[in-house]
């Protein structure tokens, strides 16, 4: 397939049942793991020997794909270039171009220029996002309180203000 032909793609799920199969399938070889040994995956053909080993990329986002399709959800296959736009960033992140624009000139995103227009590297752009989330799950966990049916709602409330000026003043890079 020529990268012309590549283009967005949705998939539906197929009440036919060969999903389960698939799914089951995956799960059973899952569970029935034993030791460190390396999992081998293989894309069979219509003949004895008509295979092709799957690289580990490919086996997880075939086990994405068929895990929210036996949920009943739809799947899009999106192919990406491996440089981006600031807005074919920004649509990825889900933040407006100039946020990403701003990302960039703070260098908390590498990218190169071309002429005037910035140019992002796909890894770039995803390791990011990834610090991004393990930062908001940290400011998560700091601002969570357990709380106990005896307390006072006060000292509770409280312990919240604390925990949440507290994650405001590493946000602006002061020290507590």
């Amino acid at each position: 397939m020529t990268a012309a032909a590549l283009r967005e793609e949705t998939y539906l799920p197929e009440p036919d049942g060969h999903l389960a199969q698939v799914h089951d399938f995956m799960q059973a070889h899952e569970r029935a793991g034993r030791g460190k040994v390396e999992p081998r995956y293989f894309l069979a053909g219509a003949t004895p020997g008509d295979r092709v080993e799957l690289p580990a990329e490919i086996h997880g986002v075939l086990r994405q794909v068929v895990e929210a399709l036996r949920q009943g959800l739809a799947v899009t296959v999106a192919p990406r270039t491996m440089t981006l736009t600031t807005q074919q960033a920004a649509d990825l992140l889900g933040v407006s171009r100039p946020t990403v624009v701003k990302l960039l000139d703070d260098g908390r995103i590498p990218f190169d220029r071309t002429g005037t227009h910035r140019r992002i590297l796909l890894p770039d752009l995803l390791a990011y996002r990834e610090r991004r989330r393990a930062e908001q799950y940290a400011a998560l966990e700091e601002t969570s309180v357990s709380i106990d049916d005896e307390e006072d709602l006060d000292a509770v409330l409280q312990r919240l203000r604390n925990a949440r000026r507290s994650v405001a003043r590493r946000r602006k890079g002061l020290t507590e």
